[in-house]
C-alpha cells in the first residue's frame, strides 16, 4: 500500500470553514477544498485498495439503476471490484470502498482532513466519534440510488462532476418515520422513490475542488456527470446522532407492540429520554 503522502497546506481554507459554521449540523450545502492530486486516490491505487479490503467493505453495481431501488433488485455488474474500479471509464457502474479507515494510511489521510474541521465541529455536536471513510468511484451517467445515512458527512469531489440532489433531514413527506425505524433496526439504507419528490430537491453541483456537507439522515441521491468520478465521503458521529438512532431503534420496539410513536425531535438533547430508554432496555436484554 502506497505510504500515507503529508498534504503541505490546509485543505478546508477558511471560507469553508466559515461556512460550515453556518450550515453545520442541520443544513447541506456546497463548500470547498484543496486536497492535491494524492497517489493513494489514483484509480490503480484504489483497484488495489478494493481488492485488499474484506467482501463486507466494497459494494458494486450496474450503474444505470433507478433512482428509487430496493437493495434486493440490484443486479450484479459481472466484473471483480478491482476489475469495476480499473475499467471505470467504460464499464457502467458504480462503486464504494467502505472503512478506508481500517488501513493505516488511508486512516492518517482521513485523520488529518478531520483535525482541520474540529475546532467548527466540537462546539456544535461534541466530539467527533467513529470517524470513518469511504470512496466512490462512478461511470459517467450513473446513479447512487436515493437513500439516506447516519454519520454526519463532508463528500469531496476529486475527479469528474455529479449532482447531489438533497432533501431536508427529519421531514417525512420525504422519509416517514417508519423508514427510519426500519433502517434503525437493522434494515437497508434505500428508501422508496416518488418522482414528486424532486420539485423539492436541493441540487448541489459538484465539480473537482467542490465539496458538500451532509446532514444526518438527509435523504439524497447522486446523478453522475459525462466523465468518470471518484469522492472522497469523511464522516463522523456525535453523541447527538447516536442518541436519534436509538430513538428510532425504540420507537421500533414501540411499533412492534402496537404503539404508534411520533417521530422523535432532532436537536439534539430531546431525543434523551427516548435514548436513554432504549439504552437501559438492551442493557437488561428486553429488546434485541
Amino acid at each position: 500500500m502506497t505510504a500515507h503522502q503529508p498534504i503541505a497546506r490546509p485543505v478546508f481554507p477558511s471560507e469553508t470553514l466559515d461556512r460550515m459554521q453556518a450550515l453545520y449540523p442541520r443544513n447541506a450545502g456546497l463548500l470547498h477544498h484543496h486536497l492535491p492530486d494524492h497517489p493513494l486516490l489514483s484509480l490503480e491505487a484504489l483497484a488495489r485498495l478494493g481488492e485488499s479490503l474484506p467482501t463486507s467493505a466494497v459494494e458494486y453495481n450496474p450503474g444505470n439503476v433507478p433512482i428509487g431501488i430496493r437493495p434486493e433488485d440490484i443486479p450484479s455488474n459481472g466484473l471483480s471490484i478491482g476489475e469495476t474500479i480499473r475499467t471505470i471509464d467504460s464499464n457502467g457502474s458504480w462503486a464504494v470502498l467502505k472503512n478506508i479507515e481500517n488501513v493505516e494510511a488511508y486512516r492518517t489521510l482521513l485523520m488529518d482532513l478531520l483535525g482541520e474541521l474540529e475546532p467548527v465541529v466540537a462546539p456544535r455536536t461534541g466530539a467527533m466519534l467513529t470517524p470513518q471513510g469511504f470512496i466512490f468511484i462512478s461511470s459517467p451517467g450513473s446513479i447512487t440510488p436515493f437513500h439516506f445515512d447516519p454519520e454526519h458527512n463532508i463528500l469531496l469531489q476529486l475527479r469528474g462532476t455529479k449532482v447531489m440532489n438533497v432533501w431536508p433531514a427529519g421531514d417525512e413527506r420525504f422519509a416517514d418515520r417508519r423508514e427510519h425505524e426500519r433502517y434503525h433496526a437493522g434494515g437497508h439504507r434505500n428508501l422508496p422513490w416518488q418522482d414528486i419528490y424532486q420539485r423539492d430537491a436541493q441540487q448541489v453541483p459538484l465539480a473537482p475542488g467542490d465539496a458538500v456537507l451532509m446532514p444526518v439522515m438527509a435523504p439524497h441521491f447522486v446523478a453522475n456527470g459525462d466523465a468518470p468520478s471518484i469522492s472522497l465521503s469523511i464522516t463522523w458521529r456525535s453523541e447527538w446522532s447516536y442518541r436519534e438512532s436509538e430513538a428510532h431503534a425504540a420507537n421500533a420496539a414501540l411499533r412492534r407492540i402496537g404503539f404508534d410513536p411520533a417521530m422523535p425531535p432532532r436537536w439534539p438533547r430531546y431525543a434523551w429520554f427516548r435514548s436513554a430508554g432504549w439504552r437501559v432496555a438492551r442493557k437488561l436484554k428486553l429488546v434485541s
